[in-house]
């Protein structure tokens, strides 16, 4: 990272503004702006979200906000409703209120003597969520978006469920917003409100978990805030970033081709990373990118940035299967449209343990039943749904996984083969259960068998039709179902084979069926790869820079973090745990003296091959201090099932700390929710 300290403007920090809602709300803001701004206005960017300006965020906003700042933005940097040092409770995600609250903001900005009446929103995550959302929405001031690892459908490629199965991180994030609601606001912002205020929060946000498992199907709950509900209510330009390690860059390639707006799609290698920070690197200067956008968009200057391609992917070459890579070797390509009449349908047939070439789909096979029952061991190496780049948490070699699937294989290819885009699976399959789940597996295979996973994909077999309707299966009668792959930029080189790897289970990433289902795949179905041969002005792209940000934030570590992923196996009562450890120490932000502690753990087991030993637990510890101020919050979430019931789980307590006097504990809650399952 090449940090800028001459930037064109010198830039000037508002540290809070409180921005008050038409219902009496105060909502408190960051700014960074050009120290003339007054004198001559200029656009304003929003990033809005619910992570805490005064500190959880600020070292990454130290490094954005001021960079575009100083080339000409007053960036905004704003705490959602209930959240950080804002007034009220944060109940759910992308509720109206939020983007009522975002229109409000977004018409607050645009009349600020500071503001030339244009405003551009960005964000990662739910920052790139709402951008999106809040677009169809269309104030008036709005007039383009950044929107980074976000997803326009929240039931598909969202982290709730995949495919119609549970997924593990359904979890992870309702732990993660679990913490954050519970957390007090600043005393130094609000002052003496700051206990009335946590308390509120404490006491309002409730149990997200519990929401998000009481809508197991694609319901109007899902529906209200998905922009593809409706592609044509987004009427600003919007540049969709995501990386091949995240779990969200599908929606890219939706966006690409449904919206009707000036659009552009960017996939690198990185997983949930802004990429100039991005994890598989190599990261890029997306800062530059970023400024190229706003002064095209916001400011009307010709920057070339709507004279490239539609869509720029990194075309990630072989490499040996690893949990954690610092890079992913490869090349930048790029598509003019999408879909791209550059892409050819490769289609393969499989035979009993083989794939053929069968481009024609004329190839016959004899057919054959090959029953499969997976253990539930497979996907104990499978990685993370989405890579936050804190652990090793992508995907290990798959020879571990491949003994509990159906595995078809090419010969050794003849030549290098390209993809680009999703791979689609069809095939016809049975079940002696009403409900089963299906996951699909595309890994490359080195001559010497090492086997890296491309790409997959997730079906619960009673949504083969649809989620928001789905029917249980007819034990013993056929069905013609389609698994589509996520999307994926690689590279087969000659001599390597193509893999397909079929399982019944994809366990901690999805959560198991309800009962031990045995799955008949009829062989004949076929392979559809995105093959795209490689174009000479691939080599002609405009470079991208070095990455660059303003200068980081100034801390002082005080205790340093440890992160581990580890599976173990006792033998002795058979029980297989993945224990995931994400703690980030403590440390002080200089500027502010507030010292953070952040600490989380997750533990994903089994015993035997009963999915009803299924177990997901997750343990939060996050404290703030500064001076008097000394407050701790501890959650811990257990999420187990039965074949009828999804059983929740949950403790809360909060303390404010003396070490006169002992901690305190002021708030303690406990939950026990059942939740019938329904086909999930």
């Amino acid at each position: 990272m090449h940090t800028i300290t001459d930037l064109p403007h010198e830039v000037r920090v508002i540290e809070n503004v409180f921005i008050t809602m038409r219902d009496g709300v105060r909502l408190a803001a960051r700014i960074w702006l050009p120290v003339d701004a007054e004198a001559h206005p200029v656009p304003a960017v929003l990033e809005y979200i619910p992570y805490r300006k005064r500190d959880s965020t600020r070292g990454r906003d130290a490094l954005n906000h001021p960079y575009m700042a100083g080339h000409g933005y007053a960036c905004v940097r704003v705490d959602m409703r209930g959240s950080g040092d804002s007034d009220g409770v944060l109940r759910d995600e992308y509720l109206a209120d939020e983007h009522d609250d975002a229109c409000e903001v977004i018409e607050w900005l645009a009349a600020q003597p500071w503001c030339d009446g244009s405003v551009g929103m960005m964000g990662i995550s739910w920052g790139g969520f709402n951008s999106l959302q809040v677009a169809a929405r269309r104030p008036p001031a709005l007039k383009a978006i950044v929107s980074a690892s976000a997803t326009e459908d929240l039931y598909v490629d969202n982290m709730h469920y995949m495919g119609g199965c549970l997924l593990s991180d359904n979890l992870s994030e309702a732990t993660v917003m679990f913490a954050f609601n519970s957390l007090p606001p600043d005393p130094a912002i609000v002052g003496e409100r700051w206990r009335e205020m946590w308390h509120e929060r404490l006491e309002g946000s409730g149990l997200w978990i519990e929401k998000w498992l009481e809508h197991q199907h694609r319901d109007d709950y899902w529906k209200r805030a998905s922009v593809n509900e409706d592609y044509s209510s987004v009427q600003c330009p919007v540049l969709a970033v995501g990386g091949w390690a995240d779990g969200y860059t599908n929606a890219i390639f939706r966006l690409m081709e449904h919206l009707d707006v000036p659009r552009k799609g960017l996939i690198g290698p990185w997983g949930h990373k802004y990429p100039h920070l991005g994890v598989p690197g190599p990261e890029i200067g997306f800062l530059q990118e970023v400024v190229r956008w706003w002064d095209h968009w916001l400011k009307g200057i010709d920057t070339g940035v709507m004279d490239e391609p539609m869509v720029r992917a990194w075309m990630q070459e072989s490499i040996e299967p690893n949990p954690s890579y610092a890079e992913r070797p490869g090349r930048w390509v790029a598509e003019p449209s999408w879909p791209s009449p550059n892409i050819e349908n490769r289609r393969y047939t499989f035979d009993r343990y083989a794939l053929h070439p069968d481009d024609a789909g004329t190839l016959t096979v004899d057919e054959r039943p090959l029953a499969l029952r997976s253990p539930l061991s497979v996907g104990m190496f499978a990685g993370k749904w989405a890579s936050y780049a804190a652990t090793p948490d992508l995907p290990s070699d798959q020879r571990e996984e491949d003994g509990g699937a159906l595995v078809f294989e090419t010969e050794a290819l003849d030549t290098t083969t390209e993809i680009l885009g999703r791979p689609e699976l069809e095939l016809e399959v049975s079940s002696d259960s009403p409900a089963a789940m299906l996951a699909a597996r595309l890994s490359d295979v080195a001559p010497n068998g090492e086997a890296t996973r491309v790409t997959y994909g997730l079906l619960n077999l009673t949504h083969r039709d649809s989620s928001e309707k789905p029917e249980p299966l007819e034990p013993g009668r056929r069905y013609r179902i389609r698994i589509e792959l996520n999307g994926m930029a690689h590279v087969f080189p000659a001599g390597h084979r193509l893999r397909l790897s079929l399982s019944t289970s994809y366990f901690p990433l999805a959560w198991p069926s309800p009962t031990p289902a045995e799955v008949t795949v009829y062989t004949g179905g076929g392979l559809h790869l995105p093959v795209r041969p490689p174009r000479p002005e691939d080599a002609h792209l405009r470079e991208f820079g070095e990455p660059e940000a303003a200068p980081e934030l100034g801390i002082t570590l005080l205790q340093p973090g440890e992160h581990h992923w580890r599976t173990t196996r006792d033998l002795a009562t058979g029980v297989s745990t993945l224990d995931i450890l994400d703690d980030q120490g403590s440390f002080r932000i200089d500027e502010t003296g507030t010292v953070i502690r952040r600490r989380t753990q997750e533990w994903f087991s089994f015993g035997g091959n009963d999915p009803n030993s299924v177990r997901g637990e997750t343990q939060t510890l996050r404290r703030y201090e500064r001076d008097d101020w000394r407050t701790e919050v501890r959650t811990r979430t257990i999420l187990t099932s039965t074949p009828e019931e999804f059983v929740i789980n949950a403790e809360l307590d909060a303390f404010e700390l003396d070490d006169d006097h002992g901690d305190r504990r002021v708030h303690s809650e406990s939950w026990q929710r059942r939740i019938p399952r329904d086909l999930v």
